[in-house]
């Protein structure tokens, strides 16, 4: 397997790869309202321009084809960057040691930069690779949706708490 960076070449591919996951994830993906599908997808055109310049976002290609992608950028944090990342996808059915490849492939782009912090959404898909990475867990990593989209955005749904006085 290989972890490369990403060209324009690869753009149909990337973007056949995330609707494929998107729907594995979520069986009537289709069925969505459009804004919401647009939401869940990052490879735009201008996303993944913006990704192939980012010196951080990586394909992994096992010679027949993209398997998986990381798309990671580096955001300055007014005293250090950090390289954040946005998306982790892989074929679903793909080796765990993708995933962990693809991780690692950001993590040592950062250290080749001199960024010494990578920022990781801690999901299942990536429990494994964060552990190898040995990463440091500080929370969760929560999305907040505006608009329409809070209504049918993916994950588990943080409710607010509603006390009541005296209880």
């Amino acid at each position: 397997m290989e972890f490369r960076f990403f060209g324009e070449p690869d753009y149909a591919a990337l973007q056949e790869l995330d609707l494929l996951v998107q729907r594995h994830l979520e069986p009537h993906f289709d069925a969505l309202p459009e804004r919401e599908r647009e939401g869940r997808l990052s490879t735009s055109a201008a996303a993944l321009k913006f990704y192939e310049r980012s010196e951080h976002s990586f394909v992994a290609d096992d010679g027949t084809g993209v398997q998986g992608f990381i798309l990671a950028q580096s955001v300055w944090q007014g005293d250090r960057p950090i390289v954040l990342i946005r998306t982790v996808a892989v074929r679903p059915g793909t080796d765990e040691a993708v995933v962990r490849g693809l991780l690692h492939a950001a993590v040592k782009s950062a250290y080749d930069t001199a960024v010494y912090e990578v920022h990781v959404p801690v999901s299942a898909a990536l429990a494994e690779a964060v552990q190898e990475e040995e990463a440091h867990v500080l929370g969760r990593y929560a999305v907040v949706h505006l608009g329409t989209r809070a209504l049918s955005a993916p994950g588990e749904k943080l409710t607010k708490t509603v006390r009541v006085p005296g209880a």
